[in-house]
C-alpha cells in the first residue's frame, strides 16, 4: 500500500510540475515569436492546465483501461465545478463574464449532454471520438478568431502576466517545454499505475478510483490556478479556467483517447454522467443571478460533492 501511495504522490507532483513547466515554456516561446498574448492565454494556458487529464486518459486508453480514461474526465469535470469553483467562491464571490455566461457555459452543458447520448450504448466509438475532436478544433479556432478581434475576451491581469516572459533566452524556454513533457509522461505512468494498484488493494472498481483519486490528482493545476486567481480578485481567470478546461476535457481529451482506442468505461453509470451534466446546467441560473457565484452557492457545490463521494464509497 505504501508503494501505491508513493506512485500516486510522485505521479501527482510530476503532473502538476509538468503542466506548470509546459505552460511557462510554450507561453514564453509563443510570445518571443510574436504570437499575441491574448491568443497564448486562450490556447496555451488552457491546454496546459488540462495536460494532466490528457496524458492520463491517453495512457489509460492505450493500455486498455477505458474506465480510467473516461472516469478521469467525468470525475475531473465534476471536481472542477463542485470543489474548485466552490472553494474559489468561498474565498471570494466570483463575478461572471457575460461571454462565459452566454457562450461558453451553455456550450459546456450541450457538450455534456452530447457525451451522455454517445455513451448510451456503453462505448465511445472511434467515429464518435473523431466527431468530438473535430468540434473541439472548431471551438478552439473560433475562440482564437474572436480573441484576435477583441482583447476584452481576456482579463487584464492575465494579459499582464503573459507579457512578462521568464528571464533567459530561447534555450531556457525549450528546456521548460521538454521538462514539462517529460514530467507529464512520467507522472501519468506512475499515477495510472498507482490508481490501478489502489483499486485492487481496496477492492473497489477502477471507475471509482478514476472518478475520485485520479480526477483530483489531474485537476491540481485547475485547483491552484482558480483558487489563487480568486484570492487575487481575478474572477474571470478563476471561472474561465474551469469552464474552458471542462470543454477541453470532454471534447479534445476524450476525442484523442477514443480515436486511439474505443472506450468501454465499465462502472461509469448514468448517475455519474448526470451529476456532471447537472452541475454544469446548475451554473447557468446561478451565474445569471447577479452575474456572480456567491459563497452560499460555493458551499452548496462542496456539499454536493461530499454527497456524491458518499454515494460512490458506500
Amino acid at each position: 500500500m505504501l508503494l501505491t501511495l508513493l506512485y500516486l504522490l510522485i505521479g501527482g507532483i510530476l503532473l502538476y510540475l509538468g503542466a506548470e513547466w509546459l505552460v511557462r515554456g510554450s507561453g514564453n516561446l509563443a510570445l518571443r515569436y510574436g504570437v499575441p498574448p491574448l491568443v497564448v492565454g486562450l490556447t496555451v494556458v488552457a491546454f496546459g492546465t488540462s495536460a494532466p487529464e490528457l496524458v492520463v486518459s491517453v495512457k489509460a486508453a492505450i493500455s486498455g483501461f477505458g474506465s480510467i480514461a473516461v472516469g478521469n474526465v467525468v470525475g475531473s469535470n465534476i471536481f472542477n465545478i463542485a470543489v474548485i469553483l466552490g472553494l474559489s467562491a468561498l474565498v471570494r464571490p466570483l463575478k461572471v463574464n457575460v461571454k462565459v455566461l452566454k457562450v461558453d457555459t451553455p456550450l459546456m452543458v450541450v457538450f455534456s449532454l452530447l457525451f451522455i447520448v454517445m455513451m448510451q450504448n456503453g462505448v465511445l466509438q472511434r467515429w464518435e471520438a473523431g466527431f468530438l475532436l473535430a468540434i473541439s478544433l472548431v471551438y478552439i479556432g473560433l475562440t482564437i478568431f474572436l480573441g484576435k478581434k477583441s482583447s476584452k475576451d481576456m482579463p487584464e491581469a492575465e494579459i499582464k502576466s503573459l507579457e512578462n516572459p521568464l528571464q533567459g533566452g530561447l534555450v531556457k524556454d525549450v528546456f521548460f517545454i521538454i521538462f514539462g513533457l517529460v514530467g507529464l509522461l512520467a507522472g501519468s505512468h506512475l499515477f495510472v499505475k498507482g490508481a490501478i494498484a489502489l483499486a485492487e488493494s481496496l477492492g473497489v472498481s477502477q471507475a471509482v478510483i478514476a472518478l475520485t483519486i485520479v480526477a483530483m490528482g489531474t485537476s491540481l493545476p485547475e485547483l491552484a490556478t482558480s483558487v489563487v486567481a480568486s484570492a487575487k480578485k481575478q474572477e474571470d481567470i478563476a471561472v474561465g479556467n474551469i469552464i474552458g478546461s471542462n470543454i477541453f476535457n470532454l471534447m479534445a481529451i476524450l476525442g484523442v483517447s477514443g480515436i486511439l482506442s474505443p472506450l468501454r468505461p465499465q462502472g461509469i453509470g448514468l448517475v455519474d454522467l448526470a451529476v456532471m451534466a447537472g452541475l454544469s446546467a446548475m451554473l447557468l441560473p446561478l451565474m445569471r443571478s447577479r452575474y456572480q457565484i456567491g459563497r452560499y452557492e460555493g458551499g452548496f457545490f462542496i456539499l454536493t460533492y461530499i454527497a456524491y463521494l458518499v454515494y460512490l464509497w458506500p
